[in-house]
This record gives C-alpha cells, structure tokens and sequence, in this order.
C-alpha cells in the first residue's frame, strides 16, 4: 500500500481563507500564506487553496496568492478556482504551483482536460468533483455548489481519466463541513472506478474518519479544512493514529 496523504485545504474568499457548511454560512479562518506556511511546517503532505467565487463571480484565481505561498512552503500545493484556459494553467503553475485543479471550466470544456495534460503532463492536472447525493446515485455540481449539471459523477470521473486527468478531487457536498464522517459510498465507487488516486473530501470530524475513508472508501488521500484550521485536530497527531493503525503515511 502506498503512502497515504493528508492535505489541508484553504477555500479562499477574496485573499481570506474561509470556512463553511455545505458551501454556504461561510466563517473566516486566517491569512492564506500564513496558514500555508504552518501547515508546511506541521507536516501536511501537501496543500489545496481554492478560490471558492472564481467560477461563479467569472474572474480570475489569485495568482499572487499562489506566488506568495510558493515562497513560504516546501511541499506541494495544488490551485483551483476561476482557471478556463491552458494560459490560466501556465500562469499558475509559473507562480509556483505543482499543479491545477479544475471543476466549472472542464465540465463546460472537457477538452482543456486534454490539453493541459497534453502540455504540462498528467500529473499537473487534478479534476475536481462536487458531488451531492441524488436519491440512490450522486451528481454533479459546479459554481462552488450553486448549478445542477445533470452529469453523473462516476461516468464523469471515468470520462475526466480518459481525458487526462491525473487525479481526482471529490468532494460531498451533502458532507461539507458537517464533520459527520466522508461519504464512504461515494469515495469507493469512485476509486474503483478510476485507476488514478482520489483524494477524499467533506465530511471529516476525527482521526477515524480518516482511517475509514482509506480503509473503506479506498481513498489515496484526504482533505480537510475546518478541523486543521481551528486546531481541533493536528497534523501530526493524525498521522501517529494512522501509523498505530497500520497506515501508512509520510
């Protein structure tokens, strides 16, 4: 098996990071770069920030954002939010970013899946995925949770692998920061249907979540915001329950 990841995830609001419950009643959590370079030092194995209006308030993701965090921290970090050309994906990852998660722009343009994978690689491109419980099956939703594609989510994440994408950001709407647990279901229909990792998202509330969403959801990796955020729970601690329960981690 190998190692698992645990990534905290800044959703930033106009140069603030912020938290909410299923995509709305939004609180404030702290600076970006600042937050980035403490979850560097804490151990985290990488970093998402995500410009959670981009899309709907049609600008652009902050790039000085990405320019000034790729100055404070050593592992990786992913940026999303507002990005719908390959010259949104170059400008990013010339900041500093390792790669470029989109959601909105590839759903309207599947093809600039394709074409940033054909110019910056596989490994660049992570294909974000909202997804919200639809009586027995999940859709998917874009604009930051506001729009109903109509799209289901596994024949999409199977269509975004075709495409080029190197992994998979899947979030449950229904499960955002409810701290109920990931949605299980959700996370191991997806990573058996994919032969890329799925970083897991929505929903955390303990260490056993965690460990479950490995085991049971088959996830590569995880993400989590308000429970790093407002020190509930630290890095490094996680990472010790994780180990003690066979898991392994960097």
């Amino acid at each position: 098996m190998l190692a698992k990841r645990i990534i905290p995830c800044l959703d930033v609001d106009q140069g603030r990071v912020v938290k909410g419950i299923n995509f709305v009643k939004l609180r404030e959590a702290g600076d970006p770069i600042e937050m980035g370079k403490f979850y560097n030092d804490q151990g985290a194995d990488e970093l998402v920030f995500l410009d959670i209006t981009a899309s709907s308030d049609n600008r652009k993701t902050i790039i000085e954002v990405a320019r000034n965090v790729a100055k404070q921290v050593f592992i990786p970090f992913t940026v999303g939010g507002g990005i719908r050309t390959v010259e949104d994906m170059r400008s990013i990852l010339l900041a500093g970013a390792d790669k470029v998660s989109i959601n909105t722009a590839a759903l309207k343009n599947p093809q600039l899946i394709s074409d940033g994978a054909n110019i910056f690689g596989n490994q660049c491109i992570v294909l974000a995925i909202d997804a919200k419980r639809n009586n027995n099956n999940w859709k998917v939703y874009v604009n930051g949770g506001r729009t109903l594609t109509g799209k289901d989510v596994i024949n999409w994440a199977k269509q975004g692998v075709s495409l080029g994408a190197g992994e998979i950001l899947l979030t449950s709407i229904n499960r955002d920061g409810t701290k109920s647990g990931y949605d299980l279901e959700l996370t191991k229909k997806i990573s058996e249907s994919v032969n890329i990792p799925v970083i897991a998202s929505g929903g955390a509330g303990n260490e056993q979540d965690f460990y479950e969403v490995f085991i049971k959801g088959k996830a590569d990796a995880t993400l989590a915001a308000s429970l790093f955020h407002f020190g509930e729970l630290k890095i490094k601690e996680l990472k010790n329950y994780l180990a003690n329960k066979q898991i392994p981690v960097r």
